[in-house]
Parts: structure tokens; sequence; C-alpha cells
């Protein structure tokens, strides 16, 4: 980690409950020190379900200190919905990252890494690894 800078990470769902909870459980399983700055972007403005430019916007802005932004998505509109943010080329932070990686696994692996200190490219990697996880 480069003076003291963590990558942040914006985890984006349909549902505001769904990413709210999935940041906590990451946060949670992240060693219950402090974490990685994490921010939640699920649902619409209104509280219902959807995606939202604005919230994902403002997530990002939150968690954005310097280090670079991982994002994850649940959905596959969410994902259009950030890659279109990241086509703006000036609505998310730079170093703004879409993260190809399960929604609940990949969240705990980006934010277990990024809280160790690891950079933007050790985070993608950890978190698309966990496609790769096996339950049985």
């Amino acid at each position: 980690m480069s003076g003291g800078k963590q990558v942040g990470i914006v985890l984006v769902s349909h549902s505001g409950e769904v990413a709210t909870a999935v940041a906590e459980l990451a946060k949670g399983l992240a060693g219950g020190g402090a974490t990685a700055p994490v921010a939640a972007a699920g649902g619409t403005p209104d509280g219902g379900l959807g995606t939202s430019s604005e919230l994902i916007t403002a997530a990002a802005e939150q968690v954005d200190g310097g280090a670079g932004v991982a994002v994850l998505v649940d959905l596959g509109s969410a994902v259009l919905t950030v890659k279109a943010l990241l086509a703006e080329g000036d609505e998310l932070p730079a170093g703004t990252r879409l993260v190809d990686a399960p929604f609940v696994e990949g969240a705990v692996a980006a934010v277990v890494t990024a809280s160790a200190g690891a950079d933007l490219d050790a985070v993608e990697a950890a978190a698309s690894e966990a496609y790769g996880y096996r339950k049985q």
C-alpha cells in the first residue's frame, strides 16, 4: 500500500438491501479490524429495484482514496450501467475498474485483499479467482 492509500470497493446490486448486506458480510469477514473503504450502491434512489448511475457514482467517490476503485456487480444490467459510466470518462474516479467476479465471494475476496494493502491489480485478481471456489 503506497502512502497509506487503499483500494476502494463498490458493490452494485439491484437491491439496496442486498448491496448493504454483502458489504457488511465482506467487512465482517475481513478480520474485524480496519477495512478498506466499502460502499454499497444498491437499487434506485427511491428504494426500488434496479441500478442507479447516481448511486454508483456517489459510492465510487465516497471510497476513492487515490489507489483505485474496484466495482463488483450482481446482474447483467448493472454491468451495462457501470460500463456506460466508465465510457463517459469523467463520471467515475480515475482508476475505477469493473471487476469480473462472483458478487458475494468476490466481494469478500476483494475487501480482504484491499484491507491487507494490496493494489488494484491484486484486488481484481483475488476477486476474479473466486469463480474457482468449489463448494463440494
